[in-house]
C-alpha cells in the first residue's frame, strides 16, 4: 500500500517498530500486573504531560436551570476552570429516580465541528438546529445517545471540552495574522458556523504547536478537563462514585482511550469508532485525524490500543465499523488482537469485548444498545474487581 509519506513510508515503518512494546504488558518481561501498571502508567503520564497546574481539583459547578423533559430530569450546569471560558454541561437522569445511580461521563465527538460540544450527543428541551439534527442523523441514527443512556437508568454528565462550543477559540481574540481570513467572524448563521468550523479545523495546527512548545500535549489538556468533569460527576449526591463509566464515538472514543486508560475511577469504558495502531496512523491514516490523538515519544514504548489496555483488569468494550474510512481494517483488527492478548494474559478475558459492525464511521442504534448492555453488566450490578 502507498503511505501518507510517499517513498518515506519504508523509513516510517522501520521507526514505528523501534523499541515498540517496551512498556507493553504483552512483553515477556512483565509478569506482575500491578507492578507493570505502576511503571507503565507513570511513564505514559510523563509523555501525555497533563498540565495539572491549571486545575487544582477545587472547581465547583453552578446549576443554571433544572427541569423535566422527555422522561428525564435535566440540569444545565457550568463551571469555571482557571483558564478560558466557562465550561457548559448537561446532567441527565431518569425522572423520579431516587438514591445513588451509576454514572456515565459521556464524551462528545470531534467531527470537524468545534462550534458544538455536548449538544452533539445530548439535548434538553431546546430544539437542535438543522445542522445539529443532521449530525445526529449522520453519526447516531438520529439519537442523542447521552439521553438514551439516561433513560436506561444512568446518571449522565456531558460537558464541552477544550476547544469546543463554550470552550472554543474565539476568532476575535486570535492574532490577526492567524485569523487568516478577515471575513470569518464569530458565527451566528448556519453558513457562518460552517465557516467557523473550517477555520477551527485548520487552527489545530497552530494550537498543537503551541501546546508542544509549552511542554504539554493535546491529549494532556483534554485528559485534565475530562478528569475535572469526572470529579464533578463523582461528587454528586445522586451518583455512586464507585460505579462510574465513560464512553464516546470518534473524538469521544479517543478521549475514552486516555481517560479510561489512565483514571481507575472509570470502572467501565466503551470506545466507539476510534481504535487502531500507531503503525496504521503513521503509514495510512494520520491525515484523517485531529492533533488531539497524538503523543510525541510514546509510540516507541506503547502501542495506541494499549493506552486503553492500561485499565486492565477493569472492563472495556471496543466498537468498530468495518468500512470506517478513518482507519484500515487491518489496523482495527491488529488493535483488537493486542487488547485481547493483554486481557488474556491478565486472566480476565471476559472483561474485554470487541465488536465489528457493517457501515462507515458511526455509533448507531445497534452499537448504542450493545454499549448500554455493557454498562449495565458492569455498573448496574458490578461483580467486584
Amino acid at each position: 500500500m502507498k503511505s501518507i509519506t510517499g517513498e518515506y513510508g519504508e523509513l516510517i515503518g522501520r521507526l514505528i517498530q523501534r523499541d515498540s512494546g517496551a512498556l507493553s504488558f504483552r512483553n515477556v518481561k512483565y509478569t506482575a500486573l500491578e507492578e507493570w501498571k505502576q511503571e507503565a502508567v507513570g511513564k505514559v503520564m510523563e509523555h501525555v504531560a497533563p498540565p495539572a497546574v491549571l486545575y487544582t481539583g477545587t472547581v465547583k459547578p453552578v446549576s443554571k436551570e433544572q427541569y423535566q423533559w422527555d422522561g428525564l430530569e435535566v440540569e444545565e450546569l457550568e463551571w469555571q476552570l482557571p483558564y478560558g471560558s466557562k465550561t457548559e454541561a448537561l446532567f441527565l437522569k431518569p425522572a423520579g429516580s431516587r438514591g445513588k445511580l451509576p454514572g456515565i461521563l459521556a464524551l462528545h465527538d470531534h467531527g470537524g465541528k468545534k462550534f458544538w460540544g455536548y449538544k452533539k450527543i445530548a439535548r434538553g428541551m431546546d430544539e437542535p438546529s438543522g445542522l445539529m439534527q443532521k449530525h445526529h442523523r449522520d453519526y447516531y441514527d438520529g439519537l442523542c445517545w447521552a439521553n438514551e443512556a439516561a433513560k436506561k437508568g444512568f446518571a449522565v454528565l456531558v460537558h464541552d471540552t477544550f476547544p469546543f462550543a463554550s470552550r472554543r477559540v474565539h476568532i476575535d481574540k486570535v492574532l490577526q495574522e492567524v485569523q487568516r481570513d478577515a471575513s470569518v467572524k464569530e458565527p451566528v448563521t448556519d453558513e457562518e458556523i460552517e465557516r467557523y468550523n473550517e477555520w477551527a479545523f485548520n487552527h489545530e495546527h497552530d494550537m498543537a504547536k503551541s501546546l508542544f512548545c509549552a511542554g504539554t500535549t493535546w491529549p494532556g489538556v483534554t485528559l485534565m478537563e475530562d478528569r475535572a468533569a469526572l470529579d464533578i460527576l463523582s461528587s454528586r449526591d445522586d451518583v455512586d462514585a464507585e460505579r462510574l463509566g465513560c464512553g464516546g464515538l470518534s473524538g469521544g472514543g479517543m478521549r475514552t482511550v486516555f481517560l479510561g486508560g489512565l483514571d481507575e475511577r472509570i470502572k467501565c469504558a466503551v470506545c466507539a469508532g476510534f481504535m487502531t495502531t500507531w503503525r496504521d496512523f503513521s503509514l495510512y491514516s494520520a491525515w484523517t485525524h485531529t492533533w488531539m490523538a497524538f503523543v510525541p515519544g510514546l509510540p516507541g514504548k506503547l502501542d495506541f490500543p494499549e493506552i486503553l489496555g492500561l485499565r486492565v483488569p477493569l472492563p472495556v468494550l471496543v466498537l468498530n465499523n468495518l468500512e470506517d474510512p478513518l482507519y484500515t481494517l487491518e489496523g482495527m483488527k491488529n488493535a483488537d488482537s493486542m487488547l485481547r492478548e493483554v486481557y488474556t494474559k491478565a486472566g480476565v478475558s471476559e472483561r474485554y469485548r470487541c465488536s465489528f459492525y457493517p457501515g462507515k464511521h458511526k455509533f448507531d442504534r445497534a452499537m448504542q444498545e450493545e454499549a448500554f448492555s455493557w454498562f449495565q453488566r458492569w455498573l448496574t450490578h458490578p461483580p467486584g474487581y
